[in-house]
């Protein structure tokens, strides 16, 4: 398995010049038509997500190396700056986000870095699945003595397998998705090593029509002297 991800890494590794190169020729060109804008925006768009998710995959082969430091993290301001980071996407597809805070528990032991990446991918997620005209639903909410993340999405219902790995904790590795077309896997992978990092409980619920995609984070026991 080892030999495996440091295949993933090196493959990353690769990928990224490109991509950055493909990023940079995006930006230099000049006097486009809106049509033309269009396209430039979409490749700017792709490459930078596509950027994001290789440095994701990246820190996983690092997760080992034990760098990423747990401390006391405000929830909130991360939904805030992931939803703001995503909302243009949203917009662009023609699709909806809800946020709703209900959390009295506002700090979260956590990474920071490695929690934006958990809600980032699975938004990311919520965003390819839902049909034009439908929503994505963010949640934060005390639950069991621990505060709860959960993204929902309106699109095809989650494979019994990929439910069960989730339910499980972990994604073994990323894999295709049947009936949610254009996936990978890599996004619910990525999130869940980093939660298993961190020691939160990651999970999904399967609905008729969607999916609830969770991540249980342990109260900051700094939170809990006041």
């Amino acid at each position: 398995m080892e030999k495996e991800v440091d295949g993933i890494l090196v493959a990353a590794h690769e990928l990224k010049a490109p991509l950055a190169v493909l990023r940079q020729l995006a930006f230099s060109f000049d006097e486009m038509n809106a049509s033309n804008e269009h396209i430039r925006n979409e490749m700017i768009n792709v490459s930078e997500r596509a950027i994001k998710q290789i440095n994701d995959l990246i820190k996983v082969r690092r997760l080992e190396e034990g760098l990423f430091v747990m401390e006391p993290v405000a929830i909130r301001a991360v939904c805030d700056e992931v939803t703001e980071e995503l909302n243009h996407l949203f917009l662009g597809e023609k699709k909806g986000l809800t946020v709703k805070y209900t959390n009295k528990k506002r700090l979260v032991t956590a990474n920071r870095e490695l929690l934006h990446s958990v809600i980032y991918n699975f938004l990311l997620n919520a965003m390819h699945y839902a049909s034009d005209g439908s929503r994505a639903e963010l949640l934060v909410k005390d639950h069991q003595n621990k505060v709860e993340v959960t993204v929902r999405d309106f699109g095809p219902e989650l494979p019994k397998e990929i439910w069960r790995e989730m339910k499980r904790g972990w994604v073994a590795e990323p894999t295709s998705i049947a009936m949610r077309p254009g996936s990978s896997g890599l996004g619910l992978f990525i999130a869940s090593r980093f939660s298993r990092y961190m020691n939160a409980n990651v999970g999904a619920v399967r609905h008729r029509d969607g999916t609830s995609f969770f991540v249980e984070l342990p109260i900051s026991k700094q939170a809990s002297l006041f």
